[in-house]
C-alpha cells in the first residue's frame, strides 16, 4: 500500500479534512478536540489518533441506525444539521419549544413558526405543486444504480476515513485499489429492491437488518467508457479526476432518489395531511418539492454533460449555473429546520394520528427502513457534502486551467450558502430565544420596549446582586437579587420572581452604559463589586449603582462585556 507523505505546512489541510469526516459523523466536540491537540502531535499521531475516534463514533453511531426508532418524545435537530451520513440519530438533549405568541400566526391548534415573524414570502401555496413539478419527463440514468442518499452518505464516510488512515487525503481512490481495466461492471441497480423481494413471508417490516450499503458503480465500470477505449489511454491521475467528478453525479442520483421518496411518500400523502393543519404541513415540510426540482434540473445537466463526452474536461461551469437556484432554495430550508424538528418533536408527543399515520408511511418498503427525520435533513447535508466533493476534484484537476478556476469560483459558491445557511439558523435561534424571553418580562409601571427586533441578540445574562444603602442596618448595606440581560444594543435590569423578571430599569447598549473598577478594600465592599454607570435610562436621568457578582471571573466576564463597544 503506497503512503503520501505530509509536509509541516499541510498542517492545517489535515485539520481540516478531520474535521470535515467528524461533522460527517456528528461529533463536533471531538473534531474540536482533535483539532486542538494538533499543534504538539507528530502527523502520524495526527492520522492515528483521528482515524480511531472517527472509526469508533461511526461505528456507534451506525449501530444505533439498526435499532427501532423509539417514538417517545424525541430529544433534540441541531446535532442533525451537522451530521452527513447519521441521519437516523435526531436525539437532542433539549426539545425546543415553538412559542405561541409570535405575531401573525393566529391558526387555533397549530404548532408555530417564528420564520413568518421575520419574512411575509412564507405563505401558504394553495397548490403546493403547482409549477414545481418540473422536468419530469427527465428520466436519471443512473438514479437506480445507486442507494437511498442516507447508505450512500455512511458509506462515502467509511469511504473518507480510510483513504484517512492511508495517508491519502488528497486522493479520491488509491492506484493499488483501481478496479482492472477489463473487469465487468459492478451490478450495484437492483441491490436494493431485489433485498426487499428475498425477504421472508414471515418477517416484518421493522425487523433488524444491516444497514444495506453497496460497493457501487464507478466512472471506470461504466460500459460506454469501456467501450470508448478511454481507460487504456489515460493516466492514473486522469482517472482519479474521472471518478471524483463522477461520484458528484452519481452522489447527486442518489440525492434524488431520497427527495423523491420524501416528496411523493411522505409530503404528497393524503392520509399525513389530514392529521396536520397546513401551517404544520408547511412548516415540517418547507419547499422541500422545490429542492426536488432543482435537484433534478441539476442531475440533468451533469448527465447531459456526460452524455456528450465521456471525458469530461470540467464540471464546476455547470454548478456555479445552479448555485443561484441553490442559494434561493437551500438557505430558507435549512433555516426552517430548527422549527421544523421542533414540530415534529410536539406532533409525536401530541398528535396520536400523526404518529400512527407516520409509523405506517415509515414502514413501506420504498423508505427502505428510514424515517421522516433522515429524508427532511438531506438538503443541508448534501449542500455540505458538494462542497467537499468539490475541492477533492480541485486537488485532482491541473492548476492554473479554465477547470480549476471554475471549480475554485463553484466552491466559493457554495461555501457562501453553507456559511448563509448556518447564520439563518443562528438568526433563528436568536429570534425564538427572544419571542420566549418576551413572555417572561413584565414591565410593570416601567416604559416597556419592543424586545423582539430582527437584528438585535443576547450577549449575556445572569443574577448577581445590587448594593443598597440603609440606614436600619448595622453595616450601613443591604443587597437585593437582580438579574441583567445585555443584549447587542440594550440592558435590562430586572428581579426575577419564578419564572418571570420584573423590569427595574433599562438603556441603551452601549451609548448609555459604562462601568467603573471600585477600590473593594478601601470601600469596604464584597471583593466582587464594580460600579455600573447608566448615563440614561428609562427615567430619563443618569443612574449610577454598585453590582457584586457571584465569583471573580463572573465580575471580569461582565465588566469585559459591558465596556464593549462594537
Amino acid at each position: 500500500m503506497a503512503h503520501f507523505g505530509f509536509e509541516e505546512k499541510e498542517s492545517h489541510c489535515l485539520r481540516r479534512d478531520i474535521s470535515n469526516l467528524q461533522s460527517c459523523a456528528g461529533s463536533n466536540q471531538l473534531s474540536s478536540t482533535l483539532v486542538s491537540q494538533m499543534p504538539t502531535m507528530k502527523t502520524s499521531e495526527q492520522i492515528c489518533l483521528g482515524v480511531s475516534q472517527l472509526e469508533n463514533n461511526l461505528d456507534m453511531s451506525s449501530e444505533s441506525t439498526n435499532q427501532v426508532e423509539d417514538y417517545s418524545p424525541p430529544i433534540d435537530i441541531s446535532t442533525a444539521l451537522k451530521s452527513m451520513a447519521l441521519m437516523r440519530t435526531w436525539n437532542l438533549k433539549v426539545p425546543l419549544t415553538m412559542p405561541s405568541s409570535a405575531p401573525g400566526l393566529q391558526e387555533d391548534n397549530s404548532t408555530l413558526s417564528p420564520l413568518d415573524y421575520l419574512s411575509k414570502s412564507h405563505e401558504m401555496e394553495a397548490d403546493p405543486f403547482k409549477g414545481e413539478m418540473l422536468n419530469v419527463s427527465f428520466q436519471s440514468k443512473y438514479i437506480h444504480f445507486f442507494p437511498l442518499y442516507q447508505d450512500y452518505c455512511l458509506q462515502a464516510v467509511r469511504g473518507d476515513i480510510h483513504r484517512l488512515r492511508d495517508g491519502c487525503l488528497s486522493e479520491l481512490i488509491n492506484p493499488q485499489n483501481l478496479r482492472s481495466l477489463q473487469s465487468p461492471p459492478n451490478p450495484c441497480s437492483h441491490s436494493s429492491t431485489e433485498s426487499l423481494q428475498q425477504r421472508s413471508p414471515g418477517a416484518t417490516l421493522y425487523s433488524p437488518q444491516p444497514i444495506r450499503v453497496t460497493s457501487c458503480t464507478l466512472w471506470q465500470d461504466l460500459d460506454e467508457v469501456k467501450a470508448s477505449g478511454l481507460l487504456s489511454s489515460l493516466t492514473v491521475g486522469e482517472i482519479r479526476l474521472h471518478e471524483s467528478i463522477f461520484e458528484l453525479i452519481s452522489s447527486e442520483a442518489s440525492y434524488l432518489k431520497s427527495l423523491e421518496v420524501a416528496v411523493k411518500h411522505f409530503f404528497a400523502s393524503k392520509a399525513l395531511k389530514t392529521t396536520l393543519t397546513k401551517m404544520e404541513h408547511h412548516v415540517l415540510f418547507s419547499n422541500i418539492h422545490q429542492v426536488k426540482a432543482a435537484s433534478e434540473r441539476f442531475l440533468m445537466d451533469l448527465e447531459t454533460r456526460l452524455g456528450e463526452n465521456m471525458f469530461m474536461s470540467q464540471v464546476g461551469d455547470i454548478v456555479l449555473q445552479h448555485c443561484q437556484d441553490f442559494h434561493k432554495l437551500y438557505v430558507p430550508y435549512v433555516t426552517n429546520m430548527t422549527y421544523q424538528e421542533s414540530l415534529v418533536n410536539q406532533l409525536l408527543k401530541r398528535n396520536r394520528n400523526f404518529l400512527h399515520t407516520l409509523k405506517t408511511l415509515e414502514g413501506n418498503p420504498m423508505c427502505q427502513r428510514q424515517t421522516l427525520k433522515s429524508f427532511l435533513v438531506l438538503p443541508f447535508q448534501r449542500i455540505t457534502r458538494i462542497k467537499l466533493l468539490l475541492e477533492r476534484t480541485l486537488k485532482l484537476t491541473e492548476p492554473d486551467t479554465d477547470s480549476a478556476s471554475n471549480l475554485s469560483k463553484a466552491i466559493d459558491a457554495v461555501h457562501e450558502i453553507v456559511t448563509e445557511c448556518d447564520e439563518g439558523v443562528k438568526k433563528m435561534k436568536r429570534l425564538e430565544e427572544l419571542l420566549c424571553l418576551e413572555t417572561r418580562l413584565d414591565f410593570g409601571n416601567i416604559k416597556s420596549v419592543p424586545l423582539v427586533i430582527s437584528t438585535r441578540f443576547l450577549i449575556l445574562q445572569g443574577p448577581m446582586k445590587l448594593l443598597t444603602l440603609e440606614s436600619t442596618s448595622s453595616s450601613g448595606m443591604s443587597f437585593m437579587d437582580i438579574y441583567l440581560h445585555l443584549f447587542n444594543d440594550l440592558l435590562i435590569i430586572s428581579s426575577k420572581k419564578d419564572q418571570r423578571f420584573m423590569v427595574l430599569d433599562h438603556a441603551l447598549f452601549p451609548a448609555h452604559v459604562s462601568v467603573e473598577h471600585l477600590k473593594t478594600e478601601v470601600l469596604g465592599l464584597p471583593p466582587h463589586s464594580f460600579l455600573l454607570h447608566l448615563s440614561k435610562s428609562q427615567t430619563g436621568h443618569p443612574t449610577a449603582m454598585i453590582l457584586v457578582t457571584l465569583t471573580r471571573s463572573d465580575k471580569e466576564v461582565w465588566k469585559k462585556e459591558l465596556s464593549s463597544k462594537e
